[in-house]
């Protein structure tokens, strides 16, 4: 049976058979490429941070791929869809985020040089005080992270081939895991240098078929008529999303270690230039990603989840072909951010939990041979609480991934005068992010998870001036590059 004939009867575009054989393939793929690039992974510093020397290029193409997340492909066209045309746009603000990160990753390489995390930033400025509620914060948001994109591959599989959600999404998580164990940081980023140039290559591909494929005034004109409101300049709900999804995407690359790792993995001078690279050449992703979402209604294609009518409108325009495409461009900007995740947040668990507690008890640093163990077991551990997590496939894509919103937002302030004031003090760290993230979860429960980025972000702004107000610090950066 065809993939078009097997989409008449069951609403898959591709046959499983073509399923497996591509999940097979980029498995493969991408496990000897691992295995290949982690084999200069020859100590910890090579694990952890790829020895410090990643270029202009791949420092480029990793920001690239990391940011252009299944988020990216699959919750653009929902933000579309159900927020109109200020939801695509509103994705798109996420860019600003690698444009502010830019000048702060030379920053945070000149001030610590040999640092592998952003956990260990704040243990050294702020002590213990701000360092607890932003590692618990990191690892919320991290496993946050990961469920929603391991959730993204099960429903991508199943909507373009019929591949049960529960297999689609336990290979993707399994594939990543797998060769983010062979080769660390140097893996994730040469892997991600090649699935930078698929992706970009591949969304350009279906951008233009797909506008081959519309009428772009039938499509306006049948919103106008039917869905007014998507095309409102005053919709409500769409411009608090505008402002909390930038605030988000400030929150997310200023707290994360997924950029702090790549920050210290760039030679010296590199960081600056990549992020704002890697800003330009995303900022127009989600705008075509978003078109998708608003050509849905108008071309009558029923759509029973949101969050997958980006990938579920390009295949179905384009038939097999198209969904090819879509499963090699989501697949891809899957594995670019999972593995990235998985490097980065191992990293954490090993400096910052595992690491001072060994000091503590056994009074000595531990050897690079043990921490690629702890690395390996913390990168195992955390693909389990992933798959636990994402095999219930409860809410959507927007709604888990920003359920950590209020958490995420309630670091940017702590984050941006911790680098650059001597006066930001551990008491406004640490108030601020508490009581930025209880009060930005109210708001999620109660008014919706597009306010709560916003709200989790401001009150955590205002209690951060006041409490400097109230207890000045007198920070010395120099202290920062001590080991």
């Amino acid at each position: 049976m065809n993939g078009i004939g097997l989409f008449a009867e069951s609403g898959a575009i591709l046959s499983p058979e073509a399923g497996y054989g591509l999940l097979l393939l980029f498995g493969v793929l991408w496990i000897a490429l691992g295995w290949w690039w982690g084999r200069q992974a020859k100590s910890y510093d090579g694990f952890a941070v790829a020895g410090r020397n990643v270029g202009l290029a791949m420092g480029t193409a990793t920001a690239v791929a990391t940011w252009i997340t299944s988020n990216t492909t699959m919750l653009a066209p929902q933000y579309a869809l159900q927020l109109g045309i200020w939801g695509a746009v509103a994705y798109s603000t996420a860019s600003f985020g690698l444009f502010a990160f830019a000048p702060m990753s030379g920053r945070i390489r000149q001030l610590m040089p040999t640092g592998y995390t952003a956990v260990e930033f704040m243990r050294r400025r702020y002590g213990w005080m701000g360092t607890i509620p932003f590692l618990l914060i990191s690892l919320f948001y991290a496993v946050t992270w990961l469920v929603s994109m391991s959730m993204a591959g099960g429903k991508l599989l199943n909507v373009l081939s019929g591949i049960p959600y529960e297999v689609g999404m336990t290979v993707v998580v399994v594939v990543c895991v797998a060769y983010t164990l062979f080769g660390g940081m140097y893996a994730v980023i040469g892997t991600d240098f090649i699935q930078s140039l698929i992706i970009l290559a591949g969304l350009v591909v279906v951008a233009i078929a797909v506008l081959t494929q519309v009428d772009l005034a039938e499509i306006h004109e049948d919103l106008r008529t039917e869905r007014p409101m998507l095309l409102s300049a005053f919709f409500p709900a769409a411009l608090m999303a505008l402002f909390n999804n930038m605030l988000f995407g400030f929150g997310e690359i200023f707290h994360s270690n997924v950029w702090w790792s790549r920050a210290f993995a760039m030679r010296e001078g590199v960081g600056p230039k990549a992020y704002a690279l890697g800003g330009v050449l995303w900022l127009p992703v989600p705008i075509v990603a978003g078109f998708l979402g608003l050509a849905a209604p108008s071309l009558g294609i029923g759509i029973s989840e949101p969050d997958t009518a980006g990938p579920l409108v390009a295949a179905t325009l384009l038939g097999t072909g198209g969904a090819l495409l879509v499963f090699v461009v989501v697949f891809c900007s899957l594995a670019s951010s999972i593995d990235s995740l998985l490097a980065a947040t191992s990293d954490l668990i090993v400096n910052d939990i595992a690491e001072p507690i060994h000091k503590r008890v056994g009074g000595e640093a531990a050897e690079d041979r043990t921490k690629r163990q702890w690395s390996a077991a913390a990168i195992i551990v955390l693909g389990a609480i992933a798959w636990i997590a994402a095999l219930q496939n409860v809410g959507t894509l927007a709604t888990v991934l920003f359920f950590a919103g209020p958490m995420v937002g309630s670091c940017i302030w702590p984050i941006l005068c911790g680098l650059y004031s001597r006066r930001a003090s551990s008491q406004a760290a640490c108030a601020s992010m508490v009581l930025g993230s209880v009060i930005g979860l109210v708001a999620y429960f109660t008014i919706g998870w597009f306010t709560a980025s916003l709200i989790g972000s401001a009150v955590s702004g205002v209690t951060f001036a006041i409490c400097c107000r109230i207890w000045p610090g007198d920070f010395h950066f120099e202290t920062l590059a001590e080991d």
